[in-house]
């Protein structure tokens, strides 16, 4: 349940800076945030990250479809302790389903946060669904990289004796 109010916050965050972004920033037009670190950039991104394949709005709307489809698969299934698992899962979904939305509702993704600092002065424009995407890929990478926790250690142990739990 978690993850789904993960899910519905990313959703609600990303949709409510989008829409401040469109209402604040003139179409490819550019609003100093905090200077010398992030400005607001309005950006019509129609492909992937750093511009790949552009123009491709059904192959973009149908991967969205399917990783939310494979997150609200694997949701239940994931054990009730892995909560670093369940946090990544929700930014993913959430992220997904805050471009997808866009891209149905315009064609395209709104893009608009634009670090200017160095070294990711050259780093794209970005939303708030892009940074809960890549923050729960990291999320999870980094869980997958620290392995699983050993089955020993998860059941209870007995102690000298021989009596109490198993």
């Amino acid at each position: 349940m978690r993850s789904v109010v993960t899910a519905l916050l990313v959703l609600a965050a990303d949709q409510a800076a989008k829409a401040w972004a469109l209402a604040h920033v003139a179409p490819h037009g550019s609003v100093p945030a905090l200077p010398g670190l992030v400005r607001w950039t309005y950006v019509e991104n129609r492909g992937a990250a750093f511009g790949l394949f552009q123009n491709q709005t059904t192959f973009f709307v149908v991967v969205a479809a399917i990783v939310i489809a494979v997150i609200l698969y694997w949701l239940p299934r994931v054990p009730g302790r892995a909560g670093g698992v369940r946090l990544a899962l929700g930014l993913q979904l959430g992220g997904a389903v805050g471009n997808l939305v866009d891209r149905l509702r315009w064609g395209y993704v709104v893009d608009f946060v634009d670090l200017e600092f160095w070294p990711l002065h050259r780093w794209p424009v970005f939303n708030v669904a892009d940074a809960a995407i890549v923050t729960g890929t990291a999320l999870l990478v980094l869980w997958l990289l620290r392995g699983a926790e050993p089955v020993a250690a998860q059941r209870p142990t007995r102690p000298p004796g021989g009596r109490g739990p198993r």
